[in-house]
């Protein structure tokens, strides 16, 4: 899952001074520091800020939906047919969602 658009990115390095961003593992980015000739990570506090001004992803966003939709599905299911299995089923997969949420900085 896609923590960050590479627009967020590139938009904070352009105002500081930042050049030549690249992206070396999921949400683990580098660029050239002003005036540095070896790319540096991007710092973590910045991202943190990045994703606390912006919020979720296009991606996260059709991700938590989906976990929605399916939590409302599994439960109308299970009203009818007095099976709890598909809430299980629904609970289980939106579990499973959120535990990608969490973004793992390396």
């Amino acid at each position: 899952m896609k923590h960050f658009q590479d627009e967020w990115i590139e938009e904070w390095c352009n105002a500081n001074g930042w050049t030549e961003l690249f992206q070396a593992q999921a949400n683990n980015y580098w660029a050239f520091p002003p005036g540095a000739v070896i790319p540096e990570p991007i710092p973590t506090k910045i991202l943190k800020l990045i994703k606390a001004q912006k919020g979720l992803t296009a991606d996260e966003q059709y991700w938590c939906a989906l976990a929605i939709l399916f939590a409302l599905v599994g439960g109308g299911i299970t009203l009818w047919s007095a099976n709890p299995l598909p809430l299980v089923l629904a609970f289980a997969f939106a579990a499973v969602t959120v535990a990608q949420l969490e973004v793992e900085f390396i």
